[in-house]
């Protein structure tokens, strides 16, 4: 397969975003990282210019769609863009003295993680159909799989974000276009330090970085790790609801307010 020359990540100041970043910084590599954190994402663009690479960024919330698509749209102008991955996230939950996350958060965890993958996609995705080539990556979770009392807006936001990638993937491969579904678990980030429990299978962000690049590398359908802790939620999923809800709520975890 044709190496990528133009990658855009969203959500690039941290985590898998910023590793990302760095794992593809060469010469001849040109990158557009967005993010909201101004000085983690000069950090993290330096870093890929003294590897090699051509970087812009772009300080953006991914849940205002028109600075976004205009941005991805003069970006995509000069440069046209290989790999497009939407990684942006945010995640709350829930209080530990059982207070409901109320709608403010849900809806704000709803905004970034799924209306985000969308504001990224879609602007560029008629280009690559017009182009016939490209390929994009929508970052999912295994909270995505099954409902979890410890985050119930993170779910939806994520089992939405699977959803339409899957479908997106359906749609688009005639039309020249791959799509990756990224199902991560749990690896170290800000966003996992956040969460007060355990952490079955818990991975460094390194080896994130190089399971998802792999699959990216290779044009894969679905990124899945680890696999059984997807397993397991799937399987709770396919239990008697009463039982499945038994089973998670006896994990006893809650996410700390960022």
């Amino acid at each position: 397969m044709k190496p990528y020359h133009t990658i855009v990540i969203t959500g690039a100041s941290s985590g898998l975003g910023a590793g990302l970043a760095a794992s593809y910084a060469a010469p001849g590599m040109t990158l557009g990282l967005v993010g909201r954190d101004v000085a983690r994402l000069s950090d993290i663009a330096e870093k890929c210019r003294a590897k090699g690479a051509i970087v812009e960024t772009a300080a953006l919330n991914v849940a205002e769609s028109s600075p976004l698509g205009a941005w991805l749209k003069r970006f995509d102008d000069q440069n046209p863009i290989d790999l497009l991955v939407a990684n942006a996230g945010i995640s709350a939950g829930p209080a530990p003295d059982g207070t409901l996350e109320g709608l403010a958060l849900a809806s704000s965890q709803v905004s970034v993680n799924l209306l985000g993958a969308m504001h990224t996609l879609e602007p560029i995705l008629p280009r690559m159909v017009s182009r016939r080539r490209g390929h994009v990556a929508v970052v999912a979770s295994v909270a995505g799989l099954r409902g979890l009392p410890y985050s119930p807006g993170y779910s939806a936001s994520k089992a939405g974000v699977r959803a339409y990638g899957e479908g997106l993937r359906a749609f688009l491969a005639p039309r020249g276009v791959g799509v990756s579904v990224i199902v991560p678990g749990f690896f170290e980030s800000r966003m996992t330090d956040r969460f007060m429990g355990g952490k079955p299978f818990l991975i460094s962000t390194e080896r994130a970085v190089e399971i998802v690049r792999k699959g990216l590398d290779r044009r894969r359908a679905r990124i899945v790790f680890p696999r059984l802790l997807a397993l397991g939620l799937q399987a709770t999923d396919l239990m008697p609801a009463w039982l499945g809800d038994a089973i998670l709520r006896g994990q006893h975890f809650h996410i700390r307010a960022p």
